[in-house]
């Protein structure tokens, strides 16, 4: 990775630690609301839990790029044409993604 900032990390963390920290219990908060509803196991197996999921894999496991590997984890890799767009919707991750996989 390239150091093209002329800021200390250190600024970065001070500036934003409390904004981020919030947004973090923001997704712990969604996460616990969805294991004390009824049927939490229909939620996580739903395609955008198990993409939400993989991407806070990224988020804790990855060094650098985690940006670039989290926005693959929601983005639709196909390439081919899709027969109509009536119906479709962004829905914010790709169902084909876990065809069959978790």
């Amino acid at each position: 990775m390239t150091d093209t900032s002329p800021k200390p990390a250190k600024d970065i963390l001070d500036l934003y630690f409390m904004e981020n920290r919030a947004r973090i219990l923001d997704i712990a908060s969604f996460l616990d609301r969805i294991d004390r509803y009824r049927d939490p196991e229909e939620a996580r197996a739903d395609f955008r839990y198990k993409a939400l999921m993989r991407a806070l894999q990224f988020l804790r496991e990855s060094e650098s790029e985690r940006t670039k590997a989290i926005q693959l984890v929601f983005s639709d890799t196909s390439s081919g044409p899709v027969e109509s767009a009536v119906g479709l919707k962004a829905v914010g991750a790709w169902n084909g993604a876990f065809d069959g996989r978790d």
